[in-house]
């Protein structure tokens, strides 16, 4: 068996819906992605044995296979192969720990893994009529949530996500008000991260053209919010009927992005002259009860720490998803897990949540912290739809 390294990581900034990078196709945003982490590492792309590309939604210009079409939109040779995974919110993280697998197998020794979201492109669908002449029926969007429910299961299971969410605070007991300052600090973090430039060596810029031919360079997230407070987050209105405690304002939103990392073997490392950032050391997914599906990162996390032998004393930064203020925080006090370690340059309440990129894209930031501070381990977490969580753990080299 082989341990598999990072070679070289970069993310897109996060596009707000219906914001900077809303005209961008995600087979077009993910191509951008691939072609710029696979230029800075120098390695031939006819070297690569596959793409491994997670995307939640693959209803509209996904396409259901965007890996193969962001290749080969790339300008990339039409060798080498592409597959598409849906994890929903952890599709960016189960590509990279699939490309783990097969290079750690010996299958390959060099992938691109990563994921991508254009929320602001989800198309609306309708269900095919089940009789001749039948009228139009129901229409969904599907930038998030279920749709096509089946009936057969119980309301549980189909809960939106924003219900699961209402129902860890109230299983959990997490307050309104502990939720807004959760919120509040997330956002806070993340401007002192951007006003210290501590992304921008994981982001490639995007160039978006306008209709009339303008070009705009993009290279900045653009969920953070200067000057929230308590106080403002108070006065908006819960979004769950009968719920009390989940707002817009602590809860992620919807974006667009993509992100890349390039996932290689021992041999390719010798072989192409690369120099590995950090190993791979281990990757968990679990189920539990899909109407507290917040609380995924719990046992995946235990799970995880089980597979490699790490305690959380080892553990030197944590990337929490922070779908919601309420799941975050019932997930960090039941990890007994120290607040300093997680998210410190904000989460996805702040920076966004492009369902399929935001794996790869939490990932991503978790190395740059790591090296940043000179620290060696770090855990990537996050809850996942319909009750799964799943975890991921790195070491630099």
């Amino acid at each position: 068996m082989s341990d598999a390294f990072i070679i070289s990581a970069l993310r897109t900034p996060v596009g707000r819906y219906g914001g900077a990078l809303s005209s961008i196709r995600p087979d077009d945003l993910m191509a951008h992605t691939i072609r710029s982490v696979v230029e800075g590492s120098g390695i031939d792309p006819a070297a690569f044995d596959d793409v491994v590309i997670g995307n939640a939604n693959g209803a509209g210009e996904d396409s259901r296979n965007v890996a193969r079409l962001a290749w080969l939109r790339a300008g990339y040779p039409d060798t080498v192969a592409g597959v598409t995974v849906n994890r929903l919110c952890a599709s960016g993280m189960t590509s990279i720990s699939m490309a783990t697998a097969l290079v750690a197998s010996g299958q390959a020794d060099l992938i691109v893994a990563g994921g991508v979201e254009s929320m602001s492109r989800a198309p609306w669908v309708m269900p095919k009529p089940e009789s001749a002449f039948a009228k139009p029926t129901a229409i969904w969007d599907t930038a998030i949530g279920p749709r096509f429910v089946n009936p057969a299961f119980p309301p549980r299971v189909n809960y939106s996500m924003l219900e699961t969410a209402e129902e860890v605070a109230r299983v959990k007991n997490v307050s309104r008000e502990d939720a807004d300052a959760f919120a509040v600090e997330s956002q806070s973090r993340a401007q002192t991260a951007l006003q210290a430039g501590c992304f921008n060596s994981e982001i490639t810029a995007v160039e978006v053209t306008d209709r009339k031919g303008k070009v705009t360079i993009v290279d900045t997230d653009e969920g953070p919010r200067a000057g929230v407070t308590r106080e403002g987050l108070a006065r908006l209105k819960p979004i769950v009927q009968g719920g009390s405690v989940v707002t817009a304002g602590n809860s992620s939103s919807l974006n667009d992005g993509a992100s890349a990392v390039i996932i290689a073997s021992e041999w390719a490392i010798r072989e192409h002259n690369l120099t590995p950032r950090a190993r791979v050391a281990g990757a968990t997914v679990v189920g539990l009860a899909p109407e507290i599906m917040g609380m995924g990162p719990v046992p995946a996390t235990h799970k995880l720490l089980d597979r490699t032998g790490w305690k959380l004393d080892d553990v030197d930064a944590i990337e929490l998803n922070e779908a919601f203020a309420t799941q975050s925080l019932a997930c960090i006090r039941e990890l007994d897990l120290d607040s300093a370690k997680v998210n410190s340059w904000g989460g996805a309440i702040a920076l966004g949540h492009p369902l399929g990129s935001s794996g790869a894209r939490i990932s991503i930031t978790l190395l740059n912290r790591l090296e940043k501070s000179s620290a060696r381990r770090g855990i990537a977490t996050m809850c996942v739809g319909y009750g799964q969580g799943m975890a991921l753990a790195i070491e630099t080299v």
